[in-house]
């Protein structure tokens, strides 16, 4: 049904846009690890939109005073766009620091203010050049299906420049990121990689608009970094995922806004539209990120919440086996019981007493109900022995004896074997709670 995603890395026509996404959204994924962490994601979208008006006027200059010279537009936009880029953020730094405007501020005036001047001075090229005029809104939507090997090769310089800047920095970005104090007090030059990083940020921005667009840019530089932080807490890791989900985007991008389109016209859906490759780009890289925020391990919103559930549950059956225990010896309990005392629906009584019963701790009684096995009634004495225990160390901190009961009732849930051998050594392994009740012996626990 659909091509070997192999032969976009071998057609002479599909080759350059691949690699070229590829590449770009590698880089931009990298200096967007930097602006994401230093919560700066604002700053991309400012600069990106302030680079239109140096795409604008650069082929304004050109097609006045070289018209004879296309090759040469190539060249006068980066120059262009990374000039207006470079001013976009001095005016931002003069706004936040001389006149005191606020970062959110600073940043939305800068990103309107360039654009409006850009578009309204492609406005004006729309009547005068209209052939132009089309050049500039390749930059505004970005047209990665037009890559030559030229910019195949330009996007491979910015990757390996990128990368080795990284690399060769890593520990001084590292610590600049995450404790800029700590990072002057041992000698780290702030304001050079503050320099460098920014230029590393506009070149990531000036080279990308060719693929995404202006509008688009933005994107690039944050999505590959949110779905590599649901990942990871160490920043080398984070670097080399954000990397791999860019150029995972760009690949996809490209397949997709082909493949999608000539599948739709074999099933005779008549499609009368295409798929532009930089919007597709954004949309593949936009759905990395929203599985990673969906599913992954540690930080993933399912992940999350059946964690939540699973400790829900596991509080649920503590309860129901700490409450038989109390009843003594032989006691058991019905699913209607559970129903009542735990408020409780009907289903959710039921699955209850099946986890209980999965985990060896009650059983079918001689009678109707269900009763703590041996498994069941250690877990239980686990259960009262640390409630108790922190009864004991609450009063010892000071607490009265009438204000301890609640708090132990939730920490009895999450103390582990380690806190509650420093929590018996700490109170000299009491015997009895603060309300006179007996504790039960550690070793009944293991």
């Amino acid at each position: 049904m659909f091509s070997s995603p192999w032969h976009y890395f071998t057609d002479p026509v599909l080759q350059a846009p691949t690699i070229g996404s590829m590449l770009m959204c590698f880089s931009s994924a990298l200096v967007g690890v930097i602006v994401f962490l230093r919560k700066r994601s604002l700053l991309g979208e400012s600069l990106s939109h302030a680079a239109y008006p140096g795409v604008v006027l650069s082929v304004l200059i050109v097609s006045t005073f070289f018209p004879d010279a296309p090759e040469a537009v190539a060249i006068a936009i980066l120059i262009g766009a990374f000039l207006s880029s470079i001013l976009g953020l001095w005016l931002i730094e003069k706004l936040e620091r001389r006149f005191k405007v606020k970062n959110d501020a600073a940043l939305c005036l800068i990103l309107a203010v360039f654009f409006g001047v850009g578009v309204l001075i492609a406005s004006r090229l729309q009547s005068t050049h209209a052939l132009w005029y089309k050049t500039i809104q390749i930059f505004l939507y970005g047209q990665a299906a037009t890559m030559t090997s030229v910019h195949v090769l330009l996007y491979l310089v910015l990757a390996c420049f990128m990368g080795a800047a990284i690399l060769l920095l890593y520990r001084q970005i590292e610590i600049m990121t995450f404790d800029r104090n700590f990072a002057k007090s041992v000698g780290v030059p702030l304001s050079l990689l503050d320099t460098l990083i920014f230029v590393l940020l506009v070149l990531a921005i000036v080279i990308g608009i060719r693929s995404v667009g202006v509008v688009l840019m933005a994107g690039m530089l944050i999505a590959p970094a949110v779905a590599a932080r649901q990942f990871t807490d160490r920043l080398w890791v984070m670097f080399l995922l954000a990397a791999f989900f860019g150029a995972l985007s760009g690949f996809f991008g490209n397949y997709l806004s082909v493949e999608l389109p000539a599948w739709g016209m074999r099933q005779g859906l008549g499609w009368k539209f295409s798929l532009p490759t930089g919007p597709m780009i954004l949309l593949s890289a936009s759905a990395l990120c929203l599985g990673a925020l969906l599913f992954a391990p540690s930080y993933g919103l399912l992940s999350r919440a059946l964690r939540i559930l699973h400790f829900r549950t596991q509080c649920l059956a503590e309860n129901l086996l700490k409450s038989l225990w109390k009843k003594g010896a032989g006691a058991t309990v019905t699913a209607s019981q559970i129903k009542r005392s735990q408020s409780l629906s009907s289903f959710h009584a039921r699955a209850l007493l099946c986890y209980l019963s999965f985990q060896g701790w009650i059983e079918r009684a001689p009678r109707t109900g269900y009763q703590l096995t041996h498994d069941g009634v250690k877990r239980a004495e686990r259960i009262v022995r640390l409630h108790r225990l922190w009864e004991v160390y609450l009063v010892h901190l000071g607490q009265g004896v009438e204000k301890v009961h609640r708090s132990a009732e939730e920490m009895e849930h999450i103390l582990t074997p380690e806190l509650e051998q420093e929590l018996t050594l700490l109170l000299q392994d009491p015997k009895h709670d603060p309300h006179h009740q007996p504790i039960p012996r550690g070793k009944e626990l293991r």
